[in-house]
């Protein structure tokens, strides 16, 4: 399967990397790291209202994923047995440079980050499963959360900027975007299969464009 030990699924909100790495992991007997989403009292408030609850909401995100590495993953030897994560530890930042639009909330919000976030394991190799806001926004609309609904296109292109400015500056990493827009690997097993080819591979450090 994987050329590598520790390897992680990213994609943008409805992209549907949490499925995908849980399959994976299952059918190749990775150890499965998955985000802890706890309730957060600011995150259906920030998307009905981002300007006043935002900076809640990435704190409280914040700590409970600084919980979740310090008693979780900073266990695991990540790079010496199988794991399988649906998130790169970096995304708490990535997503309050969208979400604090005010420069100084943003600047203290990142003083947090890098005091909590001292040595940052990366991993060997990152998907990333690109789709475009048209199919995210179906993807999200078909799973239903009540809060997501009313979600603003503009928003999901400004994370997928944000991931990508964020790429483009870490090309030391091996970093492979599936352009996956015309794939169904929930439910069309043929297309699964086509991921499962893609993700097998073997690539150099940089970034990496694949459909």
């Amino acid at each position: 399967m994987f050329k590598y030990n520790f390897v992680t699924i990213e994609g943008n909100t409805g992209a549907g990397k949490t499925s995908l790495t849980k399959r994976l992991a299952k059918e190749f007997n990775y150890k499965l790291i998955l985000e802890q989403f706890k309730d957060n009292p600011f995150l259906p408030k920030s998307y009905a209202n981002r300007e006043r609850y935002s900076f809640g909401n990435e704190m409280n995100f914040l700590i409970d994923r600084f919980e979740d590495y310090k008693n979780r993953i900073s266990n695991f030897d990540l790079y010496r047995k199988p794991h399988l994560s649906d998130y790169i530890f970096f995304k708490t930042l990535l997503y309050a440079k969208v979400n604090l639009p005010d420069k100084d909330e943003f600047e203290l919000f990142e003083r947090y980050f890098n005091l909590l976030f001292t040595d940052l394991e990366e991993p060997e190799l990152l998907i990333y499963i690109h789709s475009k806001v048209p199919r995210l926004i179906k993807n999200i609309k078909k799973r239903a959360r009540d809060f997501e609904q009313e979600v603003n296109p503009n928003y999901l292109q400004a994370c997928e900027d944000v991931y990508f400015d964020w790429f483009k500056k870490n090309k030391h990493l091996r970093i492979v975007v599936i352009k996956a827009d015309d794939l169904d690997f929930v439910e069309n097993e043929e297309d699964y299969q086509h991921i499962v080819k893609l993700v097998s591979d073997e690539y150099e450090p940089g970034l990496h464009f694949v459909s």
